[in-house]
């Protein structure tokens, strides 16, 4: 393995995939699986991840186990050899996977929130084989089993074997319990013996007993004698099962031969399992971390938001932001033993190798993962015993090397670079080692403590210093990595805290460089000035988010307004629409009114016709008035409003008297015409004329002239059903108060059509009691007779 892969502890990655792996068929992708350093191919894995997680958290899982590999055996099939029960069993097995899988698969691509471009076109190269798995299914009951129904020729031998079977239980059976042979029987049960029927004869009878002997018990008490009335019988039952054998190896090569057939199919389908069980794992994986998909680039750029390392328990992990390749190329960590300084090291560097592996990373989202050639890490003691090297000796061979091979497009990884020497020295190296690297604009984060690192870092153009948190009131580090401002020794601090001589410790500052001195001053006032601004910043974010908090509810609350605002235009809308159908429904029922009396000459019917003109008229003029979306209060909200009196609703422009009071939540009823029409008092308006409310005292005079000369037929010839129900209801209506007794319904005959949606709506009419077909003399079956209550 890869040096850094090691340090890295990326083995440690591929294991949890492992055991996120169902079945076979995907565990040698996992453990063959190394970072990529082609932007393309990772940018394809990556999205397959991303579009397995959101099917995950969207569907569910299923199951992979059951998959296997099967290639060899389509290959040895296709060869023309026989392939066995479970080989068979095994293709079986994967195809009805491909079934499942294809089920699922595609309620998943139909959802188009999904957007699941790479999982559609494992779906569509998957085949289902139906024909092949019927043929299967029909004939493989099991790993070992063929089923009865695989031929006809085996279904006899079974069942010629099972009359055999019972046969020679039947004759053993008499054996044991007749009276003159049971004495001779050590026990009375028939047992097996080299594939044949025996009993279990006490050795002092073994002459008594004529038969063959197949075995004899280990003290030599019972002999297993196969009597001779059976022998013909096992002769006969070993025949049938060598034919049964015969028959299902000629099934099997029968079935070998089917499954050559599909070789292609099957092995593409194995491919596709196999990637599409790929995917899924590592689906698992980030469904695991909380992982998100990167955003890959190839400058070099690292931009990691709250990155988790991945192997630290959720509930331990502090998430670190890290930021690299952009304003500087060096990064410099400085704090405090067990700090974090290695863990955010170890964070970048496998945060970077899953990425490249097509894993999601445990970070925010939006995070930025540069596509390194390679990574190079000197991390941790890896002192070597054998070759009796020092851990500075150690850690300088491995530099060496990275010295020499490390180019461009490489991020590299120092922890305590120029450590376990003289402090001087190792400053001293550690400085020209990250001079080099700044020259050739390798991307490097390293850890250090000396001061010197620092102050390179803070004279230096594209190298950048950081430091790990430590809270000195609980002489403890929070692990959050600062970037910008180098770490301070806490020594001192820590020191007087512990209740060390102040004396001691004045002395100490004493024995150091003034300039060091000054710096660690300068360095105390920033990290406060840091802490003062952060603690300004999460009071101003905790403020913004109250805004935003208030911003929405108001924006909801208005949402709310507008929403009921709409309901109630389109609740008026709606009424108006219904007051234009009732409308058009009188329309057509005058219509009718003239059919029947024009040719009427006597001076009554006359009037009544006149009528029927003047509301036809009247109901017209009343269509012509559009419906308006928004129609604007001229006049105030009227106050004491009274019983009858004439009003404008607004949202439809009606005009109308009051029939009902408003109530505690201001609604009302309005006499529109002949309509009542549920408004609210914000709705109304008053109407200083009565012209508008003429329709409406039309309307009741006709309705008057209607219910005394209300005719007991109606004619719904050449309307459609819709028409003919809405003609129909009103005339009910009409005859009911009229008090008719019976009316007669004309519909022809036609199709039927007409006639049986009159005589459905029939049956639940409030009005009528029962119907039936009209006589011969009435129209018979062109016409329904119906009782008026």
């Amino acid at each position: 393995m890869d040096k850094a892969l090691k340090v890295l502890e990326y083995d440690k990655i591929i294991e949890m995939l492992l055991d996120l792996t169902q079945g076979e068929l995907a565990r040698d992708l996992v453990e063959n699986l190394e970072p990529s350093n082609d932007i393309d191919e990772i940018r394809s894995m990556q999205e397959e991840t991303s579009e397995a997680y959101r099917v995950l958290v969207r569907y569910g899982d299923i199951d992979y186990s059951a998959a296997s590999h099967i290639k060899h055996l389509v290959s040895k099939a296709s060869l023309g050899s026989m392939l066995f029960i479970e080989d068979l069993y095994d293709i079986m097995q994967n195809i009805f996977l491909v079934s499942s899988i294809k089920r699922y698969l595609k309620t998943c691509i139909e959802d188009e929130n999904l957007n699941l471009n790479h999982l559609r076109n494992l779906y569509d190269s998957l085949a289902s084989l139906d024909d092949l798995k019927k043929k299967l299914s029909m004939t493989i009951v099991s790993r070992d089993e063929v089923a009865d129904s695989a031929s006809s020729t085996l279904r006899s031998i079974r069942r010629s074997k099972k009359l055999k079977n019972q046969a020679i239980e039947d004759k053993l059976n008499s054996y044991i319990t007749s009276d003159k042979t049971k004495k001779y029987l050590q026990d009375a049960i028939v047992t097996m013996r080299e594939g044949r029927y025996v009993i279990p004869v006490k050795n002092e009878y073994r002459s008594s007993v004529e038969g063959m002997i197949h075995d004899i018990s280990q003290k030599g008490s019972t002999v297993f004698i196969e009597p001779m009335a059976v022998v013909k019988l096992n002769n006969e039952l070993r025949e049938l099962e060598n034919e049964e054998k015969k028959e299902i190896e000629r099934i099997l090569y029968e079935l070998s031969s089917e499954v050559s057939e599909y070789k292609a199919y099957l092995e593409t389908n194995e491919e596709a399992l196999k990637s599409i069980s790929f995917i899924f794992a590592r689906a698992r994986l980030a469904r695991e971390m909380r992982a998100t998909e990167p955003i890959l680039n190839d400058k070099g750029y690292v931009n990691l938001k709250n990155a988790r390392h991945p192997l630290i328990p959720r509930d331990k992990v502090v998430p670190t932001t890290v930021e690299l390749g952009d304003e500087y190329t060096s990064l410099i960590i400085t704090g405090p033993n067990t700090g974090g300084k290695t863990v955010s090291l170890k964070t970048v560097g496998l945060i970077t190798l899953m990425a490249k592996s097509g894993l999601n990373i445990p970070c925010d989202n939006n995070s930025s993962v540069a596509v390194f050639d390679r990574v190079f890490a000197d991390i941790g003691d890896e002192q070597s015993i054998e070759q009796s090297l020092s851990t500075f000796s150690s850690h300088m061979k491995n530099i060496v090397h990275i010295v020499e091979n490390a180019e461009y497009n490489d991020l590299v990884l120092f922890d305590e670079l120029g450590a376990g020497t003289d402090p001087t020295e190792g400053a001293a190296l550690a400085i020209s080692i990250l001079k080099l690297f700044r020259e050739r604009r390798i991307r490097t984060m390293a850890t250090t403590h000396y001061s010197q690192i620092k102050f390179y870092a803070l004279t230096s153009e594209g190298v950048k210093n950081a430091s790990m948190e430590f809270n000195v009131d609980t002489l403890s580090p929070t692990y959050r990595l600062i970037i910008g401002i180098p770490g301070k020794s806490n020594a001192f601090e820590i020191s007087k805290r512990l209740g060390l001589d102040q004396k001691i410790i004045d002395s100490a500052k004493e024995l150091l460089n003034e300039n060091d001195t000054r710096f660690e001053d300068v360095l105390k006032a920033i990290e406060e000035d840091r802490t003062e601004i952060e603690n300004k910043r999460i009071k101003i974010n905790e403020e913004n988010e109250e805004i935003e908090k208030l911003r929405e509810k108001l924006e909801n609350k208005n949402k709310k307004l507008e929403e009921r605002q709409e309901a109630i235009i389109n609740k008026a809308k709606e009424e108006a629409r219904e007051i234009v159908k009732k409308a058009k429904s009188e329309s057509a029922f005058i219509i009718d009114e003239l059919k029947d009396i024009s040719s009427l000459s006597k001076k009554e019917d006359r009037r009544r016709l006149q009528e029927a003109k003047d509301y036809l008229r009247d109901l017209e003029d009343e269509n012509r008035l559009k419906i308006k979306d928004n129609k604007k209060r001229t006049k105030e909200i009227p106050k004491d409003i009274k019983l009858g009196e004439s009003v404008r609703i607004i949202s439809i422009d009606k005009f109308g008297e009051v029939e009902t009071l408003p109530d505690e939540k201001g609604d009302l009823n309005i006499q529109v015409g002949i309509m009542s029409v549920r408004s609210n008092i914000n709705d109304i308006e008053r109407s200083e004329s009565k012209e508008e409310v003429k329709a409406e005292k039309k309307t009741r005079s006709i309705n008057k002239a209607k219910s005394k000369n209300i005719s007991s037929e109606i004619n719904l010839i050449g309307r459609t059903v819709d028409e003919a129900i809405i003609l129909l209801d009103k005339y009910l209506d009409d005859a009911y108060l009229a008090r008719l007794k019976e009316v007669r319904i004309i519909h022809g005959k036609g199709t039927g059509t007409l006639r049986d949606a009159i005589r459905k709506y029939l049956q639940n009419s409030k009005h009528v009691i029962e119907y039936r077909e009209a006589d011969y003399t009435e129209g018979g079956s062109g016409a329904t007779v119906a009782v008026i209550k």
